[in-house]
């Protein structure tokens, strides 16, 4: 029997927007990596399962994809709405939880879930999930550990949890986290944007 995928909503913070100098270098870094592996899968349809603010499916939908994601929280899927209006880019937001989406969204080519799977209390029922929405790429990312939590203590954040961040209940080392992956899915390209790590990977059918 399957186990449920738990999907606390996160803290949200719009790191794409935020003014601070070191966390927009470090932004740069993980858009850059996220450009790079979408290019390289040679796709063009993107489903975004963890949408937050949508930059992610609004950056593809700039270079001619077909983008849609969702997001658990309403009040994050209505700011994505709005900045994709904005952009006067039609892509369609959902509020809907990953165990959901299997019934709410058509299969897509490339399957992007970033910052998601540490929020969840059973991530690989979580990949199983983006495993039957993708017909051919999977892209995830996580924090990586233990780096992410300690950056969070050199700026004096959430020391009391020795830096770790609200929300976050699964905690990967890069190899740790590919390991997991590997499991399920033939992994492609694996990156390290600090703090991150960034998986393209390939459905296996």
């Amino acid at each position: 029997m399957n186990e449920p995928v738990v999907q606390p909503a996160g803290n949200y913070f719009d790191k794409y927007g935020t003014r601070n100098p070191i966390a927009r270098y470090l932004m740069k870094g993980f858009l850059d990596t996220f450009d790079a592996l979408a290019a390289a899968s040679r796709v063009d349809r993107a489903l975004e399962i963890g949408c937050g603010e949508g930059e992610l499916s609004i950056r593809l939908a700039r270079k001619g994809w077909k983008a849609e994601g969702c997001d658990i929280a309403p009040n994050v899927v209505a700011e994505a709405t709005r900045r994709a209006r904005r952009a006067a880019l039609d892509i369609r937001f959902s509020t809907c939880r990953i165990q959901d989406a299997l019934g709410c969204f058509e299969p897509a080519n490339f399957v992007v879930c970033c910052e998601v799977l540490e929020h969840l209390e059973y991530p690989r029922e979580g990949l199983r999930v983006l495993e039957a929405l993708s017909t051919e790429y999977v892209l995830v990312s996580v924090p990586r550990e233990p780096i992410w939590r300690l950056l969070n203590m050199v700026r004096l954040k959430y020391l009391p949890n020795l830096g770790n961040t609200p929300g976050h209940i699964q905690h990967w080392s890069r190899r740790r986290f590919v390991e997991m992956l590997s499991e399920r899915f033939d992994v492609v390209d694996v990156r390290s944007p600090l703090p991150w790590t960034m998986v393209l990977c390939r459905v296996r059918r």
